[in-house]
């Protein structure tokens, strides 16, 4: 398992594009017995509407597009799990995560 901190984040929806004002996010990769799976964990969201928009929607489906504080830039399709009253989401990864190389740096 590998973590990486974030310092960009931007969510595409067919509803819309947004760039994800945050207090802190973080990216973790679980590669291991044959299993890929990948996650964010995204804190201090300030874009309310952007929490309620997803909380009353059943098309939680997005890309994402994320920097790596390193510069590493990702590109995945996810699910995007708000937390309007803790002012945070889950961004549930689908499948590859295009620019991810566990043997690259962070």
């Amino acid at each position: 398992m590998k973590s990486y901190d974030l310092a960009s984040l931007s969510v595409t929806h067919s509803a819309g594009s947004w760039k994800l004002p945050f207090a802190r996010a973080k990216l973790t990769v679980v590669q291991e017995y044959g299993t890929f799976l990948w996650y964010i964990d995204v804190e201090g969201v300030t874009d309310e509407r952007l929490l309620s928009f997803f909380a009353g929607t059943e098309e939680i489906d997005v890309i994402v597009e994320a920097t790596t504080i390193g510069g590493r830039r990702l590109q995945g399709d996810a699910y995007f799990h708000p937390n309007p009253r803790h002012k945070a989401a889950a961004i549930r990864g689908q499948g590859e995560l295009q620019g991810y190389s566990p043997n690259a740096d962070r």
